[in-house]
């Protein structure tokens, strides 16, 4: 029975079994978008004749170049995940991360785009709204057209957001790298991508109660980020950590098996941040793209300095994997006020979140909190961080601290409570940890019966 429970088609059956049930779904929910949408002052033909139009297309083509940056950063994730952790894992983490983009750009169409974005789609209460998926005809020239928005199609729109949304489960991935069991995992990703972000991300993005507040999040420090680093945060302390990570005569380090593929990895999510974070200006007006970028890089480089100061200072060596993870940490902390805060202020912004990490990755350590490649510090600890620096050097003064502390803890307890309840039920259930015998042989051989490197040996 044991074996019957973990296999992988039982996750894929249930995945297609959602899938199915939206299709079902789809006819009467269609029917009431198709109701809600305005008709269109132009005839395709007309727009693309209009003064308006080459300045849509513009904006309309940086959001699918934008989409296509965050796209990259799942190969980022993938080699950061894969080199961070031991060689045995590599295929494991490969294959987890190509489930999660592929499950979650579906789950995004299925139901989380017009969950997140409710519109005049049903009764929004500014909490929860039924989404239903998203696909419109192409003939609708609505949709073709500024009278969905005067920046980007529908399309346009959907591709930059579903890129989004599977961000949060890949930085669950790697905090529970090594130990979980797959078809746990991927039953656990396709929730938390497909129900649970659209559901926390609707409360700004789409208008919901923060909105309301007067909370900011530019492209998500605590919507993306800290909603995956809690979420990982709970599956951490429900999984445990590795096998022989913590002894009695202290944490033996677990050591990454490739430095090599973490900073191709590291570099790779910072090409694709300038599309996370200058896709999110919503245009290609070049004001706002440039400045993002610049204050995007500041807090990035300012972070690495950081953190490399400090881990020498705490451990009397320069670490590799903390400046890589300050990098990180200054993204994470820069992304929810790249637009509204000083190029001196993203600098401090960036140092304090390369700080930061350190600190947690360390502090959890202590703890017995296993976090291989430290999500949890960079993305929880630094997306708090980012989202509370918007209220202290925003240079919009509508931009309160105390909303900004309410909006990240709502969004991360979010995060943390329905993860702890899913994976918990699952452990119940299913179980979540694989056996000693597996961990130990590695779960690249135990799941999916290969090895990454087959054919030659890596030190």
């Amino acid at each position: 029975m044991s074996k019957l429970m973990r296999a992988p088609w039982l996750t894929s059956l249930v995945f297609i079994g959602v899938i199915c049930l939206g299709a079902v779904l789809t006819p009467d929910v269609m029917a009431q978008a198709e109701e809600a949408v305005p008709e269109s002052a132009y005839s395709s033909e007309e727009y693309v004749a209009s003064a308006e139009y080459p300045v849509f297309a513009l904006n309309n083509l940086w959001i699918c170049i934008s989409a296509a940056l965050v796209f990259i950063m799942h190969l980022g994730f993938t080699t950061l995940e894969a080199g961070l952790t031991q060689k045995k894992n590599a295929v494991n983490i490969i294959f987890k991360n190509v489930w999660i983009v592929c499950t979650g750009i579906l789950l995004y169409a299925m139901w989380g785009f017009n969950a997140m974005y409710p519109g005049d789609l049903g009764t929004w209460n500014g909490y929860f709204s039924a989404g239903s998926w998203f696909g419109q005809s192409l003939n609708d020239v609505s949709q073709t057209t500024a009278a969905y928005n005067a920046g980007y199609t529908w399309w346009g729109d959907f591709i930059f957001q579903a890129m989004f949304a599977a961000t949060a489960a890949t930085i669950v991935s790697g905090a529970v790298a090594e130990r979980v069991k797959l078809p746990v995992f991927m039953l656990f990703s396709t929730l938390l991508v497909g129900f649970a972000y659209p559901i926390a991300g609707s409360w700004k993005w789409g208008k919901g109660w923060l909105e309301g507040m007067g909370f900011y999040d530019f492209a998500g420090s605590s919507i993306v980020h800290a909603f995956g680093g809690f979420a990982a945060l709970a599956c951490v302390m429900i999984l445990g950590p590795r096998l022989g990570k913590y002894t009695d005569s202290g944490i033996k380090p677990i050591v990454g098996h490739s430095m090599p593929l973490a900073v191709i990895g590291v570099f790779m999510l910072w090409f694709g941040w300038f599309g996370f974070n200058g896709g999110s200006a919503l245009s290609a007006d070049p004001k706002a793209v440039s400045y993002v970028f610049v204050t995007t890089s500041l807090a990035a480089a300012a972070g690495a300095v950081s953190s490399i100061v400090g881990s020498y200072l705490l451990l009397q060596k320069p670490d590799v994997s903390m400046a890589l993870n300050g990098i990180l940490a200054g993204l994470v902390g820069i992304t929810a006020g790249a637009d509204t805060v000083g190029e001196g202020s993203a600098i401090i912004i960036g140092a304090i979140a390369g700080l930061l990490v350190v600190v947690a990755i360390l502090g959890f350590d202590k703890i017995k909190m296993d976090d291989p490649v430290g999500a949890v510090s960079v993305h929880g600890v630094c997306g708090v961080w980012g989202t509370v620096a918007v209220g202290l050097f925003s240079l919009n003064p509508d931009h309160s601290f105390v909303t900004q502390l309410i909006g990240t803890l709502a969004i991360g307890g979010f995060a943390f409570a329905f993860s702890g309840v899913v994976f918990g039920l699952l452990k119940l259930t299913l179980g979540v940890r694989v056996s000693a015998e597996e961990e130990t042989l590695g779960l690249d051989i135990s799941e999916h019966g290969m090895a990454a490197y087959n054919g030659f040996e890596t030190a």
